[in-house]
């Protein structure tokens, strides 16, 4: 691809090596910025060079690559909570800190917790920098924050959770990409609401935004409808339903709800129509352009400036320029530009699972949609139309299933019905929504034409979970490794590198790439089916045995419901097996290979079993002399589950201490995992 060629995909390329290496390496920043100093002078030196000598040009390529590594490893380091001396971690007291924050995001609530971002201000008196994650158990306190609210709080930092038990979803990691490290739960109340001065442009959103929903709720428009518009218009869906949500993931219509480049395309093309008689002023291409872009980003605005808002609106910026200049409209470049200047910004967009599949999706619908479409030319504009929606559909699909099925583990096989019914649809939607939005604010929006497009509203979420719920299409718990899916997308450039060029050699190394991706797919078949293992999960108040026998599975446990259900599926996912038996009954031995396992549960009946087993399981709070259990047994192992009392467990704990033998604790070191 010419793109390849071109220098500034080179140096992208380049500064994301970097912000990778940034955040898995920790290096100082006076370190790392005396790096960034003496390669900028060796650029410069090697550029002089360069100039008097040809042959020279090598040093300073390199030189360059060099420092754009050097700028994405500084960008991620110079946010390093560590490196800075203000934020809140180098301020932090053993006791209940005063602390100082303003609210920045509103996150989606659970059944017990509101739950903020919010940025500390200060701590104990002095400034500081710094996010949290802030829970505040409902109904603690009757006010609802919003973003700007300053507060003061008296409680302890802690640290995020790590996920407990394996291949769980690891909210932690998730977190500390978005820079935050800490959290702070309010159970009773103890918050001071403070006076702040000072209001951002996320916050002027939000008040914008409830004065969008205020008008919306006098007009009629509530539940399902009004979250749907919150999510197509404003950016905002914390109020979706989780059937809503599982519905549009299923049917492969998840990006919809997504405020995205699908969205603002269809915008500028909108306001491209509209403003065209500006065109006939004098500098009417300039006023035009002025006023679209301008409309652009106050919609990037009202939408809270998020990522994949800003990401979007930035590309189609430069898309907007080159219309209005009659330029010849480069994709690739236009993509490069907002992604080195949204890298810069902000590194850490590079781990955000929406950030990857948008830029994804639209790469592949750039290049490989042209290729596919030039395969069959309709002689009719309805069919030639669905052809062009159906080939845009699986480029971009094709685009994003490797990273799908890495991210989400299933395949919507009816994505393709939900583009075509929808895409046509959404620029109606799009525009009705605003005209909507606007008669609403200014409080003359009729009855008839409210009652109207919730009805399409309605339409689109029934069209949605009609589709959702053909589950004889809907491919799910797919395992798929990371390894699998760096080879797949190896298998698919290839082949349409070839299928572009018709290059043999190409074609070799596109049956290579075949080769190796079966080969990996072999080997992890051969991996599952060859490990065999069992597991002690950690659930609160239950308990859970599971026990893998190459790809079998079979759990024991003490619930009366499905309760383990999601915890067992991440696992078969996770290790690609099948579960072949679920009983609700636990017994009081076990033999795995050759290691023996002993369980005592409330009953507490061990004293006439004459084994000695290398792992004990404590679970229901057992009331029982632990030293005298040990004298007796010899385990080298004992493990307590989260089924059990906290001070029985700190006493056991002591006592394996006090004998030498390896006490686990399952809700402070996770899941008890022993391969045999």
């Amino acid at each position: 691809m010419k793109i390849l060629k071109y220098i500034p995909a080179q140096l992208v390329f380049f500064l994301i090596i970097g912000i990778v290496l940034g955040f898995y390496i920790q290096l100082s920043l006076f370190l790392i910025s005396a790096f960034l100093v003496f390669s900028i002078l060796l650029l410069l030196i090697t550029y002089l060079l360069s100039k008097k000598k040809e042959n020279q040009y090598h040093y300073f390529t390199f030189c360059t690559y060099a420092v754009f590594i050097l700028i994405g490893f500084a960008s991620v380091t110079f946010k390093n909570p560590n490196v800075n001396e203000k934020n809140y971690l180098n301020h932090l007291s053993d006791n209940s800190n005063e602390t100082e924050l303003i609210i920045v995001d509103i996150l989606k609530p659970n059944a017990y917790y509101d739950s903020y971002i919010a940025k500390v201000v200060s701590i104990n008196g002095a400034q500081s920098v710094g996010k949290i994650k802030l829970n505040i158990l409902i109904d603690s306190i009757k006010n609802d924050f919003s973003i700007d609210d300053k507060i003061m709080v008296f409680e302890n930092f802690k640290e995020i959770d790590k996920p407990l038990n394996p291949f769980q979803f690891n909210y932690k990691n998730y977190l500390i990409k978005q820079q935050v490290h800490h959290q702070m739960t309010i159970y009773d109340g103890a918050i001071i609401p403070l006076n702040n001065n000072k209001t951002s442009l996320k916050g002027l959103a939000h008040s914008f935004r409830k004065k969008i929903n205020s008008s919306l709720l006098d007009n009629g428009f509530e539940g399902d409808e009004l979250a749907i518009i919150n999510a197509l218009l404003l950016g905002q869906r914390q109020e979706i339903s989780k059937e809503i949500i599982e519905n549009y993931q299923n049917a492969g219509a998840i990006h919809i709800l997504a405020v995205s480049g699908l969205h603002v395309g269809i915008i500028l093309l909108l306001l491209n129509f509209l403003f065209t008689p500006l065109e006939r002023l004098k500098q009417g291409k300039i006023i035009k352009l002025s006023i679209v872009v301008l409309i652009l980003w106050a919609f990037a605005f009202i939408a809270g400036l998020s990522a994949s808002v800003i990401r979007a609106v930035t590309m189609f910026t430069a898309v907007a320029i080159a219309l209005a200049t009659k330029k010849e409209i480069n994709t690739y470049k236009t993509l490069l530009i907002s992604v080195f200047f949204l890298l810069l910004f902000n590194p850490f967009y590079l781990f955000e699972v929406g950030f990857q599949l948008s830029y994804l999706a639209v790469f592949f619908i750039v290049w490989v949609q042209p290729k596919l479409y030039n395969l069959w030319k309709p002689k009719y504009k309805v069919i030639d139309y669905t052809w062009q929606l159906f080939t845009v559909s699986i480029a971009a699909q094709l685009g994003v299933l490797p990273l799908s099925l890495y991210y989400f583990h299933q395949f919507p096989g009816l994505f393709f019905v939900a583009n075509l019914i929808i895409i046509p649809f959404l620029g109606l939607i799009l525009g009705f929504g605003i005209f909507v939005i606007l008669l609403a604010l200014l409080d003359i929006l009729p009855n008839f034409i409210a009652n109207v497009y919730e009805e399409v509203i309605s339409i689109l979420n029934a069209t949605v979970g009609w589709i959702g719920k053909q589950e004889s299409f809907l491919f799910q718990n797919i395992s798929f490794t990371i390894i699998s899916t760096i080879l797949s997308y190896a298998v698919i450039i290839t082949f349409f590198k070839w299928f572009e060029t018709k290059n043999k050699s190409l074609l070799k190394y596109a049956l290579i790439a075949v080769v190796l991706f079966q080969s990996n797919l072999i080997l992890e078949k051969y991996n599952t089916q060859h490990g065999s293992e069992f597991v002690i999960f950690n659930k609160p108040r239950y308990s859970i045995l599971l026990n893998r026998n190459g790809n079998k599975t079979s759990i024991e446990h003490n619930f009366d419901s499905i309760a383990h259900k999601g915890l067992i599926k991440d696992y078969l996912i996770g290790t690609n097996s099948k579960l072949e038996s679920d009983e609700n009954l636990i017994k009081n031995t076990y033999q795995f290979g050759a290691k023996r396992l002993i369980v005592i549960d409330s009953f507490s009946i061990y004293k006439n079993l004459n084994i000695n087993p290398e792992i004990i399981w404590l679970r229901n709070s057992p009331k029982l002399n632990l030293d005298r259990l040990i004298d007796q047994m010899n385990p080298k192992t004992i493990i307590a589950d989260a089924s059990n009392y906290k001070n029985l467990v700190e006493q056991w704990q002591k006592t394996s201490k006090t004998n030498n033998i390896h006490f686990h604790y399952t809700v402070k070191d996770g899941a008890f995992m022993e391969k045999y």
